[in-house]
């Protein structure tokens, strides 16, 4: 198997442009803040009744207030800065996690039957909610016909594997899958799950995300099974 090469789409220049617009614009406001306020409180200690004047707890109590707004505008900069720091970070992390799966098998939602190269045989997966009398695989061909049917029998409720021998059936063709379940006459409702081997990881928007041998690019989110 070729070695992938782990690419992350956000790169460290890009956050660290948005870092700094977004401290820059905190500061700013925060500096406009202080600069009203002051404005204000020299304004009033101008026009303040003589016989009436501020007491020193006063002036005190408004200038801690000033304080109190600079100091949690300057935190909430602090914080988004980190936060987007922290954002940058884990998604780096998330890739040289994910690149732990390359070479395993997983399974995710759909019905494409996996041919395994060392059997020979077709694999894949299927869920049902409640127990089954009668379980039944038919395997289709690319334009939709049935070219075999499998009877698999009673199966428990839960996640089912199977692996189909084709015998002397052509299977270069992209071949499917559908499951057929039933308890009595009544008809169950089933899921089914296709295999495949991870090739490739890379981070796609924020997301770890995994590229499929045969399948292609789907969500690290949306692995049902790994092998």
């Amino acid at each position: 198997m070729a070695v992938s090469t782990v690419t992350p789409t956000t790169t460290s220049g890009t956050t660290t442009t948005t870092k700094t617009g977004a401290t820059k614009d905190a500061a700013q406001t925060a500096a406009d803040t202080q600069d009203r306020f002051l404005k204000l409180l020299v304004a009033q200690m101008k026009n303040q009744d003589p016989m009436n004047p501020m007491d020193n707890g006063q002036v005190t109590t408004q200038m801690a207030q000033i304080q109190t707004v600079s100091g949690i505008s300057t935190l909430n900069s602090n914080l988004q800065a980190m936060s987007s720091s922290l954002g940058s970070q884990f998604s780096q992390m998330q890739v040289l996690q994910g690149a732990g799966l390359v070479g395993r098998d997983v399974s995710v939602a759909g019905n494409r039957i996996a041919m395994n190269a060392e059997t020979g045989k077709g694999e894949g997966s299927f869920e049902i909610a409640s127990p089954a009398d009668r379980v039944k695989l038919e395997v289709l061909n690319a334009s939709g016909a049935v070219v075999d049917t499998v009877e698999l029998g009673a199966q428990t409720s839960g996640l089912h594997g199977f692996s189909w021998d084709p015998k002397q059936l052509d299977t270069s063709g992209k071949l499917s899958f559908r499951i057929s379940a039933s308890s009595g006459s009544a008809a169950l409702s089933s899921t089914t799950y296709a295999s495949d081997r991870v090739v490739a990881v890379n981070n796609n928007s924020g997301k770890l995300q995994l590229q499929l041998q045969n399948l292609g690019p789907v969500d690290y989110t949306s692995l049902k099974t790994i092998d």
